[in-house]
């Protein structure tokens, strides 16, 4: 027998196994590594991120503190606690006063804290070398005084500084031909009319607001965030004084069936209500007159005739010279009716709105009104003066008999005002509420700038409803006096206002 031999050939896939192993192995490593670095970004990222965010509002939060300080209702305001740079009211931050804000950390000295952490932007908007021609001045944030740095257990915003300061069309840049300026792009301070601004001096003062934070990121680097706001201070609603058809020096609230009153001295010659529009240096600019007495209400056709003829019968007829010192844009005696009233604020719960809204923006209030000595005591120590133009309210009657100061700015008055010509008033007087206006004394001064009486509430209080009351100012016949003089210098600086309004916010790219 033979025997049969079994020939076996290598398998051709030996190995192959280990192979396909291998190169699991190495997907599975690069998909590890992947995702080690792909979590070290997200990570990374997420760190980034966290500080970015937080020297983003480190920085708006020192921007709002300055907005916030920069309001005179604020309990830590700059006309209290930074007096030397707060612009008084009525004037103007010049161009190159520069104020900022600093606010060290634990381990940084104030004093350098403007070397470790440069102010680059300010040269970038008004030229090479003009910080360093600037005068500047510097005070600390809320968060480095007192009682904050000695109660509070932990620490507050993190910013570095924040700049204050005046803007012009150059700083901002703005081309010539940019709507309500004056065509020519110079570098005066500009100001805001409460919707555009303007570079006639017709609003209030923009503010640039800029604060600088510097956090340490996640990389060990540090992340800074520089923000700017414009900011001017929002106007408060008020009856049109600076209208384009202004209230008249004496305005009076009536409507039919509610008739106003109005009694001038019948022993004083020398009494006047002048439309003419003199400045807040007492002469006469010839320009802008006013009516001299004004009514406002909802009259239908010509019904408001016989209330313009009750006005013009309680001004002395004899001598005849009296009634001619009555004068506005019209002949003496100049009584009219303002029909360019805006029909918005003209019923009882309109107008009392305004004088709401002005109570809660006031500088100073008497709360409840006291008696006269009480009165003239608190307003004597409020300490008025054309650098302190203040709002003031009297919640209730007010009797300034024989305060022989003046005052300067609004004053709102929500019951009788009892008005004593030893008194000059600049600014505005407003009386809503019992809408009533007596006086009796023998003294020389006047009130300049504008009245406005309007009856919004009955004798016990009570809110009227539907149509606005008639006005009551009555003088007795031996009050002594200059009367009341139309000024719009002195009704724009006792313009009040409200919290600083943002114009404008970005960030500007370091």
């Amino acid at each position: 027998m033979k025997r049969a031999r079994t020939i076996r050939l290598a398998p051709t896939e030996a190995g192959i196994a280990l192979l396909i192993s291998i190169f699991v192995l190495l997907l599975i490593s690069v998909v590890a590594i992947a995702l080690i670095v792909s979590s070290g970004t997200e990570t990374s990222l997420a760190g980034n991120y966290r500080s970015s965010t937080g020297v983003y509002y480190a920085a708006l939060s020192g921007i709002e503190e300055a907005r916030g300080r920069l309001s005179i209702q604020d309990p830590n305001s700059f006309k209290t606690t930074w007096p030397t740079f707060y612009p008084a009211p009525g004037s103007t931050l010049p161009i190159g006063t520069v104020g900022y804000i600093l606010n060290p950390g634990p381990t940084e000295a104030a004093g350098t804290l403007l070397t470790t952490y440069p102010d680059a932007e300010y040269d970038s908007e008004f030229g090479s070398g003009a910080l360093a021609a600037a005068t500047v001045g510097t005070t600390l944030s809320v968060w480095n005084r007192t009682p904050l740095t000695t109660n509070l257990s932990f620490p507050g915003p993190l910013y570095k500084w924040v700049r204050i300061n005046a803007v012009s069309e150059i700083s901002l840049k703005l081309a010539d031909t940019y709507p309500f300026l004056d065509g020519t792009q110079d570098p005066t301070p500009l100001y805001y009319d409460g919707a555009h601004l303007n570079d006639t001096n017709s609003g209030r003062q923009v503010f640039e607001i800029t604060a600088l934070a510097v956090l340490p990121n996640a990389s060990g680097q540090n992340s800074q965030k520089l923000l700017q706001y414009l900011a001017a201070p929002g106007p408060l609603t008020l009856p049109p004084f600076l209208s384009s058809a202004p209230l008249a020096a004496l305005t009076l609230s009536g409507s039919p069936g509610n008739s106003p009153t109005f009694h001038a001295p019948a022993n004083n010659a020398a009494f006047a209500v002048e439309g003419h529009n003199f400045g807040c240096s007492g002469t006469d600019t010839g320009s802008n007159p006013v009516v001299a007495v004004g009514l406002f209400g909802d009259y239908s056709g010509s019904s408001y005739n016989s209330d313009l003829s009750n006005i013009t019968g309680g001004i002395p007829a004899s001598p005849a010279s009296v009634q001619q010192s009555y004068i506005g844009v019209n002949s003496a005696p100049d009584v009219e009716y303002l029909a360019s009233y805006p029909v918005s604020v003209m019923s009882p719960a309109q107008v009392e709105a305004i004088a709401q809204y002005i109570i809660q923006n006031a500088d100073a209030a008497l709360v409840p009104a006291g008696s006269n000595a009480t009165q003239t005591a608190y307003l004597t120590s409020l300490g008025m003066s054309p650098t302190n133009i203040m709002t003031v309210i009297a919640k209730g009657n007010l009797d300034i008999s024989n305060w022989s100061h003046d005052g300067y700015g609004l004053l709102l008055v929500t019951g009788t005002f009892t008005y004593d010509p030893d008194t000059n008033w600049n600014g505005i007087v407003l009386v809503i509420g019992q809408g009533i206006v007596n006086g009796s004394h023998m003294q020389y001064k006047q009130i300049n700038g504008s009245m406005f009486v309007a009856k919004t509430r009955d004798a016990s209080g009570n809110l009227l409803t539907g149509r606005i009351g008639g006005a009551s100012v009555a003088f007795l016949d031996s009050m002594q006096g200059n009367g009341i003089r139309y000024s719009s210098c002195w009704v724009q600086k006792a313009q009040p206002v409200s919290t600083y309004k943002v114009l404008s916010f970005h960030e500007i790219a370091q």
